[in-house]
């Protein structure tokens, strides 16, 4: 019984070291998201996943935001220097010759954006990490600078709600 207690006690301990996100809902910053991109957007909304549409916006964006969570060691990795961004560049253009990625501040989280060439268009996505928990911005767009400008917009308004401090 000594056993189970202290190692209840133990794990109990690491889940409250373990800060993660502030926010685990996106339908909290729906309204913020879209007014992001601008009038005539439209949301599909749910706690872990965020469709943003606008046709009559500049490149005409679609984007989509996800929550989830991303255990493989990738955030350590990171963090620690023995994954550089440099590497995860290379793994990128291995992918498509054209990705360029960048490094992301993110408070106390790690993050990154991509952007890449896609069809007739572009597409750009940000990473943001912190203790496992996951949000990914994804927007296609029709050029590569819309495609970014829609992610980087997302990332100003929503990130700092959605890591927290």
């Amino acid at each position: 019984m000594r056993g189970l207690l202290c190692l209840l006690c133990c794990l109990w301990a690491q889940a409250g070291s373990a800060q993660g996100f502030a926010v685990h809902d996106l339908t909290q910053v729906t309204e913020a998201a879209r007014a992001s991109l601008g009038s005539g957007t439209s949301a599909q909304a749910e706690p872990e996943h965020l469709i943003l549409t606008c046709t009559g916006c500049a490149g005409a964006p679609l984007a989509e935001l996800q929550l989830g969570r991303l255990s493989d060691g990738t955030e350590q990795r990171v963090r620690s220097g023995k994954t550089s961004f440099g590497a995860l560049e290379a793994l990128c253009i291995k992918r498509n010759p054209d990705c360029r990625l960048s490094g992301l501040p993110a408070g106390p989280a790690i993050g990154w954006i991509t952007v890449y060439a896609l069809g007739n268009g572009g597409g750009a996505t940000a990473v943001i990490l912190r203790d496992g928990d996951l949000l990914s911005i994804d927007a296609r767009a029709t050029s590569r600078g819309s495609a970014e400008d829609t992610v980087q917009r997302l990332v100003q308004t929503i990130m700092p709600r959605i890591v927290g401090p």
